[in-house]
């Protein structure tokens, strides 16, 4: 891109914000419905698991419990999360892009350096909105009679008082080092891919406007590549939050200790069954974007907090292909999801520039 293109692509950073946050909300709420469905399976505690498929799930949740309390549960702390969380997201990410470019830096690492700007600064607003949002997914409606998730509150706020209350202010950033884990490395890499795709479809149109399908093309490309490269640490990630504490190898304990041991599970499994109606119970459910992974029947248990640790033992034990489980449907979500954000946001951000232009700055010659 040359240097009058780069000044003529730089709408005002406000400009920007407003139409992050528009486009990345939009897309939200039109995926909320599949992302309950995703939650409700991760976090079912039930054996064996009440939902299964993506399709029949979805089903029975609308059947059961309908939209509004049952496929939109949820959605409020979903809005509330997602609009100055993408404001803060672009924000930042046009920010410090353009800043790196014009310190000579090459445009690949500006692009990469943003993302992870970018989803750092929006995880100080996602992540306690993402819990509040995944706990009312699980949950339904309250007292629900078609579902035992462990929680049961009367509303958003009500969630919120109740777990600041009953399990600390800490509890609504709970799973945040995970999450960024994933989420970092993959803002990163989405919008290095998305700028690159975007670079090359103007150089073939010859114009900034490169039109509907190549616009949803590329921000899907991009969403879509950045959610295959980061499957591995999704895998981790969605082991480490759903999985029930690692029960101690009987080769290891031996006589009285094994005994303990066994009893302690015992009881941690009763207690589990009536954690309905205690709010100090802590349901292991993934805090971010949804995952595409459920671990297969009899997965190794991973009996660490490491990232790094967690994909050495899937590795040892399931070999690439457990890295990659649940490739396919994370690709199809990644790319939907990113291709109607993205297309969302070029399309109100060419809005906001007719309705409000600025003067373009003149390049000297």
């Amino acid at each position: 891109m040359s240097p009058d293109d780069e000044l003529e692509s730089r709408p005002p950073i406000l400009y920007s914000m407003i139409a992050g946050g528009l486009g990345g909300t939009t897309g939200d709420m039109l995926m909320h419905s599949l992302d309950t469905v995703k939650t409700r399976q991760q976090g079912d505690p039930h054996f064996p698991p009440k939902y299964s498929s993506l399709g029949s799930s979805y089903y029975t949740i609308w059947r059961q419990e309908g939209i509004r309390r049952g496929l939109y549960g949820g959605w409020l702390p979903a809005m509330m999360g997602s609009f100055p969380g993408t404001v803060m997201f672009f924000g930042s990410y046009e920010w410090s892009k353009r800043h790196l470019l014009d310190w000579g830096i090459q445009p690949h690492i500006s692009y990469l350096t943003a993302g992870f700007v970018g989803d750092l600064a929006a995880s100080i607003v996602y992540v306690p909105s993402e819990v509040l949002k995944t706990r009312m997914q699980l949950q339904g409606r309250y007292n629900n009679p078609f579902f035992k998730s462990g929680y049961n509150y009367r509303g958003t706020f009500d969630a919120a008082r109740t777990i600041v209350r009953v399990e600390g202010p800490s509890a609504l950033f709970y799973g945040y080092k995970a999450t960024l884990y994933r989420d970092l490395p993959f803002s990163a890499f989405q919008f290095m891919f998305y700028e690159q795709f975007r670079s090359w479809a103007k150089q073939w149109k010859q114009s900034r406007d490169i039109g509907i399908p190549l616009e949803l093309l590329t921000g899907a490309a991009g969403g879509g590549l950045a959610g295959v490269m980061t499957c591995p640490l999704d895998v981790v990630k969605t082991r480490l939050q759903t999985q029930i504490e690692p029960t101690p190898t009987p080769v290891i304990l031996k006589g009285r200790a094994a005994v303990d041991a066994k009893a302690a599970v015992k009881e941690a499994a009763i207690m589990q069954q009536k954690g309905a109606a205690d709010h100090k119970q802590k349901r292991p459910i993934s805090t971010s974007s949804p995952s595409t992974h459920l671990p297969r029947p009899g997965a190794v248990t991973l009996d660490t907090s490491s990232v790094y640790q967690g994909l050495k033992l899937i590795y040892k034990t399931e070999g690439v292909g457990g890295w990659f489980r649940g490739v396919g449907p994370r690709f199809v979500w990644t790319s939907v999801q990113s291709g109607c954000m993205l297309f969302l946001y070029q399309t109100m951000l060419r809005q906001l520039e007719v309705s409000f232009p600025t003067e373009t700055p003149e390049v000297p010659v």
